[in-house]
């Protein structure tokens, strides 16, 4: 697999593969062409993996008498859960290998929806309260790997979310693998500090001091410690008060070149932001301005300021 590209699980139907029930696809713009520049595709699909044809009769979660949830097909009756579980605990095991990024299911499937799928009562009622089988085994194997459905990439705020978070292992996992060492995880923190402040200021501490003391405890410890904070901070959504913190912060480090025209326009900017007149991308491309004129070097290698590939745009919607 390509180190460079994110490494993204991705359910097969969302690519075009002719995987489902029908004996069609739900191939996704977004997922397939616009990821697809900067990803590399790890595919799933439960259904056919686990050895049912195509086509295929439809499957529903149903909870039954005792308060089991199962898997089974109406038209037959058969019960498939354990056959499912089986498998998608075997496919987590050499997903595992592969290292992801990150995950993209497909909403409302029985298999692979991540929330609000149809789940049946013993009357045939549906309540959208399910998770799919092999979604929920991957989710409890990794409970912290950034996931996503397709539908829910609509959303300005959750897309940017989780593109900044895979982007993010994707930036780890490549300075790992070119150096395991604790001078990679100081260098990796120091230039992501204010990403990850604007996810959460606790764990912003928490993993200073950390790192602060890496020298400390063994390289492996000290890794697994980082990365499972680094994936709880990131899974903390950014808020317009969590950025306006951040930009507020930055602007201090500007303390003695910026005059008092230029603090007031980008003060005003911020503050424009605040209040949704303006998205994050206007103030944030004045402060990437006066770094560059300032030669500000210590925010020069800030992620926060570049997060991800300009071309997705993801700053001007939030």
């Amino acid at each position: 697999m390509e180190k460079n590209k994110i490494r993204l699980g991705v359910s097969s139907c969302l690519l075009g593969e002719k995987v489902r029930y029908d004996g069609g696809h739900q191939f996704n713009h977004y997922v397939s062409d616009v990821l697809g520049e900067y990803a590399e595709f790890v595919p799933v699909c439960p259904e056919v993996e686990v050895g049912l044809p195509t086509p295929r009769d439809t499957l529903r979660l149903v909870k039954n008498g005792e308060g089991q949830i199962r898997l089974v097909f109406p038209k037959s009756g058969e019960d498939i859960t354990e056959r499912m579980e089986s498998w998608a605990r075997e496919r987590v095991r050499h997903l595992a290998d592969k290292n992801l990024d990150g995950f993209v299911f497909k909403s409302k499937s029985p298999s692979s929806g991540m929330e609000r799928v149809k789940l049946y009562d013993q009357n045939g009622v549906p309540r959208k309260t399910g998770v799919g089988v092999f979604a929920r085994i991957f989710m409890e194997t990794f409970p912290l790997l950034p996931v996503e459905e397709e539908g829910r990439l609509n959303d300005p705020r959750l897309r940017e979310n989780f593109i900044t978070s895979i982007f993010t292992l994707q930036r780890l996992r490549k300075a790992l693998e070119e150096k395991n060492a604790l001078g990679t995880i100081v260098d990796f923190h120091t230039r992501h500090k204010m990403l990850i402040l604007s996810h959460s200021d606790k764990i912003y501490r928490e993993m200073g001091r950390l790192v602060a003391t890496g020298k400390d405890q063994p390289l492996d410890e000290l890794l697994n410690q980082y990365r499972e904070l680094l994936l709880n901070a990131l899974k903390l959504k950014t808020t317009i008060k969590k950025q306006v913190n951040v930009l507020h912060h930055i602007i201090g480090y500007f303390k003695r070149e910026l005059s008092a025209d230029e603090k007031q326009e980008v003060l005003e900017l911020i503050e424009n932001y605040r209040n949704g007149l303006v998205p994050l991308i206007v103030p944030i491309t004045l402060i990437n301005h006066y770094v560059r004129k300032y030669d500000q070097s210590y925010l020069k290698q800030q992620v926060y300021l570049n997060p991800h590939p300009k071309e997705l745009k993801l700053l001007n919607h939030i």
